[in-house]
């Protein structure tokens, strides 16, 4: 894996978990209840994309797979520990790579949670034994679960250009085929082009009208635009005092508000991260359990600041 703090532009910054580099406090964020728990199905991916924050590939097991039995085991914490979850989220790498990523949601939706699943519907999701597990819960649990596909662009040259040639028809071949099972959906795009968030809002919603999709692309939850995570870029170290400067509260952070659990390769057993944006580095691992995973969280990495603090991005629904 990448040094995630690598690219001079950041050098000397993020080293200290308490202070920044110029010595003042750094900030921090406490848990003040986890509303979504997501879970890593694995790193493996049908395709690579250019600036995957977490090198998804056919190749990459650094993750690997979530089994259900483990995901009831955390869902079984989350009951212990009365914590306000109302959203499990599913991410990868591909979720539907792994083999058990039906019964997962089956298990996290029967006790009435909403799942969100993030996938990019190509041909893992495709399959046959997939889409049948698929139809199934759409006909029972209906809009509680939502599918989030990940569509870089409403314009399919730069989409390919980020997830290679002909991935973006293949990925509205399977928006279509859930649509017309009466899937919700949702979209997660990219704001990395020469263009306003305006002009890319108008763009998607040109795109679902034509497709007749049912998504609300001025919807920030619906539509989601994330900004790029280039730690090449000069980014500021988020200090205490910036609360009140930029007039946020640690509250709107995500991880005051959600927890990520993976299964490194090797590992005996699942661990529980503070952030879906850093898997790979070690001290955002809080634990494997729940109750370890409930302490304070320091903004010591680019993505705290640029994507977080500043872009004002979540991952949750």
């Amino acid at each position: 894996m990448k040094d995630q703090l690598s690219g001079r532009a950041n050098s000397g910054k993020f080293m200290n978990p308490r202070y920044t580099a110029d010595g003042s406090r750094r900030a921090r964020v406490a848990l003040a209840g986890v509303e979504t728990l997501w879970f890593n199905t694995g790193t493996l991916c049908n395709i690579e994309c250019v600036n995957c924050y977490i090198e998804s590939s056919p190749t990459n097991d650094s993750l690997v797979y979530l089994t259900a039995d483990e995901v009831t085991g955390y869902l079984d914490q989350i009951r212990a520990r009365n914590w306000p979850t109302a959203e499990i989220g599913f991410t990868g790498g591909e979720p539907y790579m792994n083999p058990e990523m039906n019964e997962m949601c089956r298990r996290a939706l029967t006790r009435g949670y909403r799942v969100l699943v993030l996938t990019n519907a190509m041909r893992p999701m495709m399959r046959a034994s997939v889409q049948a597990g698929i139809q199934a819960l759409v006909r029972e649990f209906g809009a509680q679960i939502t599918f989030r596909v990940s569509l870089d662009h409403w314009n399919g040259d730069h989409h390919d250009a980020m997830r290679g040639a002909g991935s973006f028809q293949r990925t509205l071949e399977g928006m279509c085929w859930l649509r017309d099972i009466g899937a919700r959906l949702a979209v997660a795009g990219r704001m990395i082009w020469d263009e306003t968030e305006s002009q890319a809002r108008n763009g998607f919603a040109r795109l679902f009208e034509q497709l007749d999709m049912n998504i609300d692309a001025q919807d920030p939850a619906m539509t989601v635009l994330f900004p790029e995570m280039d730690e090449s870029v000069e980014v500021p170290e988020i200090t205490t005092a910036c609360w009140d400067i930029l007039g946020k509260s640690p509250r709107d952070v995500m991880c005051a508000t959600s927890r990520m659990v993976v299964k490194r390769r090797g590992a005996d057993q699942p661990v529980v991260l503070a952030c879906t944006l850093l898997p790979y580095n070690p001290e955002f691992e809080l634990g494997t359990t729940l109750a370890d995973a409930e302490g304070e969280v320091a903004l010591n990495h680019p993505h705290c600041a640029k994507f977080c603090v500043l872009g004002g991005a979540s991952c949750s629904a």
